[in-house]
Formats: C-alpha cells, structure tokens, sequence
C-alpha cells in the first residue's frame, strides 16, 4: 500500500486486531469483539476505496473534477465488490473490467461477506462470525485493496 492515509487505517485496525488476539476465554466478549472489528473492517474497506480514487482525480484531473469526485464519493459506502466495480467502471468501462479480471474470487468473497455481516449486525441481526473468520476476512480485504490501489495507479 502506498497511500499514507489508507496506510495509516490499516495501522490502526491492525493494531485493534493484535488487542483482540490478547483475548482469551469468555466466547460471548470474543463473539462482540468478532462483530466490532467486522464494522471496523468495512469502513476501512469505504474509507480507503474513497481516499483511492479521490487520489486518482486529484492526480489525473481538474481541481473541479476532483473535487466533484471527492463530493460524489461522501455518498459511498456499503462497499461491496458490485459497487467498487460500479464505481471503477465509471472512469471507463476497460478501467473497470481491468480490476475485475484482476481481483481474486477470495478477496472479492471477503469483502462481500464483511460488508454483509456489518449490514447485519448494524441491524441488530445476530451474525455467527467469529475472531479466526473476521482475521481471515481481513487479510483478505486487505490484498482487495491493495488490488484496487494497484489498479488506479497503473491507470
């Protein structure tokens, strides 16, 4: 990862999941904190799709331009793997299926999965994900974006 502020997210996220590896014993404070780092998990994966491509405009285009996308994308959020595409496919519609052939069938099932599960908790559903399941998730969403940076780079 290059961008310094989506560098900065994973740090912080990374360490909250260290805290959580110090847990041990009571399952239901290990099942509330596999829900509260889901929720993290998603909005890191938000945040750092909207400070990705934002960092394409201001690189690529108008001030305006870059600007209007920056604005654009304060409406983003559920960022499942549909919507990112969506959203490349909006620079282009090559710039979009480039990342698709790019992405791995893991990390796009990982953060469909984060995002699904953040939808449930934040409506009170009960999700049956657990400390091992969420870690494995995140590394995963974590190489998405890393896909997702490379490809907005190399465009």
């Amino acid at each position: 990862m290059k961008n310094i502020d989506v560098v900065r997210h994973k740090q912080r996220l990374d360490a909250t999941f260290d805290k959580a590896k110090e847990l041990n014993g009571d399952p239901e404070l290990l099942a509330h904190w596999a829900r509260y780092l889901c929720v993290l998990a998603s909005g890191f994966i938000e945040a750092s799709v909207r400070t990705i491509v934002a960092e394409y405009a201001t690189k690529r285009a108008s001030p305006e331009i870059a600007h209007f996308i920056g604005k654009s994308l304060k409406s983003f959020s559920n960022a499942k793997m549909s919507k990112i595409y969506e959203v490349a496919s909006q620079f282009g519609n090559d710039f979009g299926d480039k990342l698709i052939q790019s992405m791995d069938e893991e990390y796009e099932a990982a953060v469909d999965s984060i995002v699904s599960n953040r939808h449930q908790i934040a409506h009170g559903r009960n999700v049956g994900i657990g400390l091992v399941t969420i870690q494995q998730y995140y590394k995963s969403a974590v190489k998405a974006v890393e896909v997702i940076e490379q490809q907005f780079d190399e465009s």
